[in-house]
């Protein structure tokens, strides 16, 4: 394939996704739908639609194939790794009061929604069944490294680790990954009609939660805090990307496995990073930012990583 059927087959597989985002903008700023509506969708996907896509993705899937504990491995130490460079790249250029807020902005990804969705687009069935694994890890790791940050920087904050893993334990999409690996390691089946019905609920995650996405945007919002937005954001969209996907690469990784963690490293920050910064009472202003545009910047980023990897014929 040239290099131009490579990009136009790259934009095929990730403008979908990012158009979804920008329609839910548009909505948004015509009235069409409005925080409430946000708000209740939102919770919808977290609660149901987008258990339910995970639980029936690994149910159908070959385990031997999609549960790579190398994969699970490599992602926790990358994260850890880049936690850390961004954590001490703050020590250095952000003032204390924020840098909380920039290192979770920095190295959380929305990997829930927009990175399943990408994983989806580009390898199908096996990106929704390994991105699901993957999923579990990411929850684990992102929440508990974001609370120690953010509590070490808001003065009277402390973490109180067995709420956290209350809610670990609690997550919906944890519960789903732990009963649909035994339940897919026993082979059972369940009933075609209901097999069917749960594939029309869960049809519903990656349009309705894009949609949210794009609603929640603000781009007035981002004309405050915008030199450690975008510093945020260009560490979370470009250099963490290409340092852990390198690494990954140098690791032995390549293929299916390669894609799905680029897109995982690359997927832009996560809107849970605003709702912890403000329930801690941190700089949700500059949280907000960050989400807003490295939202922004994935069109950009991910296409054109997409495109390279596929270029160089190791994804």
């Amino acid at each position: 394939m040239t290099l131009l059927g490579t990009f136009l087959n790259t934009l095929e597989t990730t403008l979908p996704v990012f158009a979804m985002v920008f329609i839910g903008l548009g909505l948004r700023r015509l009235g069409w739908i409005d925080s409430a509506f946000i708000n209740t969708a939102s919770a919808l996907v977290f609660r149901a639609t987008l258990p339910t896509l995970v639980f029936l993705s690994i149910v159908r899937a070959d385990l031997e194939t999609t549960l790579n504990p190398a994969l699970l491995g490599f992602f926790v130490v990358a994260t850890f790794a880049s936690f850390m460079l961004c954590w001490l790249w703050a020590l250095r250029t952000v003032p204390m009061a924020d840098r909380g807020v920039y290192v979770q902005g920095a190295f959380r990804g929305n990997c829930g929604i927009v990175g399943l969705a990408l994983a989806a687009s580009l390898y199908g069935g096996y990106g929704l069944s390994a991105g699901g694994l993957l999923l579990g890890v990411v929850i684990i790791s992102y929440n508990a490294l974001s609370v120690i940050v953010l509590t070490t920087y808001q003065p009277g904050q402390t973490a109180s680790w067995a709420r956290i893993l209350g809610d670990i334990i609690r997550n919906p999409l944890i519960l789903a990954v732990v009963i649909a690996v035994p339940f897919a390691w026993s082979g059972l089946a369940l009933p075609a009609w209901l097999m069917t019905s749960g594939d029309y609920f869960a049809s519903l995650t990656l349009p309705l939660a894009l949609l949210c996405i794009g609603g929640t945007l603000s781009l007035s919002a981002m004309r405050n805090d915008r030199k450690l937005a975008v510093s945020a954001s260009i560490m979370k969209m470009v250099t963490l990307p290409v340092l852990c996907t390198l690494a990954a690469w140098l690791a032995g990784f390549e293929g299916r496995e390669l894609g799905l963690m680029f897109l995982f490293f690359a997927s832009p920050t996560a809107a849970a990073s605003f709702v912890m910064v403000k329930a801690l009472g941190g700089n949700d202003r500059l949280a907000a930012n960050i989400v807003a545009l490295s939202t922004l910047m994935a069109s950009v980023t991910v296409t054109v990583g997409v495109f390279v990897l596929r270029s160089a014929g190791i994804a």
